[in-house]
């Protein structure tokens, strides 16, 4: 679950509700429930903002029915969430490298033969004894 979103007007700190879209071309504003993710060219507004919105003259305003509670992770959520799990840990680990690739090494294990070599402005350094 993602972090809470907040409302895209200036100054304003609380937690968005709903999420405005403009459709030039047909002149009209959607407000609609939140998003699932944050779009670009989208604005998130909280309860306050959102009911307060006007538009310019010769605008509509198209408003989407809103959810009395926030929505809760259903059991196909949970399902498909569970499936993927399984898949991931179904595949077998990759572990053979093809020419021009890198091997897999650990965080902390330097590349063989370049103990204290150093490229641009990083440079491998020995584990303190």
């Amino acid at each position: 679950m993602g972090a809470i979103r907040q409302c895209s007007r200036s100054a304003c700190r609380q937690s968005a509700v709903a999420t405005l879209t403009y459709v030039y071309a047909d002149s009209t504003a959607v407000l609609g429930p939140l998003a699932t993710y944050a779009e670009p060219h989208c604005y998130d507004l909280c309860e306050q903002h959102a009911g307060s919105l006007t538009v310019p003259r010769g605008w509509e305003v198209l408003r989407l029915a809103m959810p009395t509670s926030p929505q809760q992770p259903g059991p196909d959520d949970l399902l498909a969430l569970a499936n993927a799990v399984r898949e991931a840990a179904a595949q077998p680990p990759k572990s053979q490298t093809t020419p021009g690739q890198r091997g897999l090494h650990s965080a902390l294990e330097a590349p063989a033969g370049t103990e204290g070599v150093r490229r641009g402005h990083l440079r491998v350094l020995r584990e303190p004894s």
